[in-house]
């Protein structure tokens, strides 16, 4: 995460009410928190931001953005399906490690956001999920994947296993995103292949 001295005042609010929020839980949180935390009164939260959910959507919908144009990217190439796994694995693996505190929020808590915010959020995530079940059912049409998989078993395995990467990924390790969604991919994209 970046330092929050080079961020202005209203991202140092929604970086640190991330950290509340993977800490305690969004619904555990309250502007009071995030104000201590940040030491200033809360009336002065205010000034910067309107509301906790304010908070969630933000960092919902701006992981959400950069999971989609990480995907658009591999899918602009004229990859085969086998190479549009692979590196979709990979750029979802370096969104989610560019920052950790926002990722586990994104995975873990947007269930609080209210309506309408909380269906069109939804709605975006299947369409991503959707977006890489398509590419394993071209690799299975195309014969680069076995046609006997169960496409949405396989997706499912997919982000079942990517998404638990803020809980797990330690970024002072020596294994750097790239080369983890790399190992990532090879074990996911093999099972998938034909034999």
């Amino acid at each position: 995460m970046e330092a929050l001295g080079n961020l202005s005042r209203k991202e140092q609010v929604i970086r640190s009410a991330a950290e509340l929020f993977r800490e305690k839980g969004y619904a555990a949180s309250s502007m009071r928190d995030l104000a201590q935390k940040l030491g200033i009164e809360a009336a002065s939260l205010y000034s910067h931001i309107k509301s906790k959910e304010e908070i969630l959507q933000s960092l919902c919908f701006d992981m959400a953005t950069e999971f989609r144009k990480s995907l658009a990217e591999v899918e602009s190439k004229n990859y085969t399906a086998t190479e549009k796994l692979r590196f979709g694995i990979i750029g979802h693996i370096q969104v989610m490690a560019k920052d950790l505190t926002a990722s586990a929020v994104f995975m873990n808590e947007h269930r609080h956001l209210s309506q309408p915010f909380l269906r069109d959020f939804l709605l975006l995530r299947i369409n991503y999920i959707n977006r890489f079940k398509a590419i394993i059912e071209e690799g299975a049409s195309k014969g680069e994947f076995k046609d006997t998989i169960d496409k949405k078993l396989a997706v499912m395995t997919l982000f079942s296993s990517l998404n638990w990467m803020p809980m797990w990924y330690d970024p002072s390790s020596k294994i750097d995103p790239a080369e983890l969604g790399q190992q990532l991919a090879d074990m996911l994209v093999n099972g998938l292949k034909k034999g």
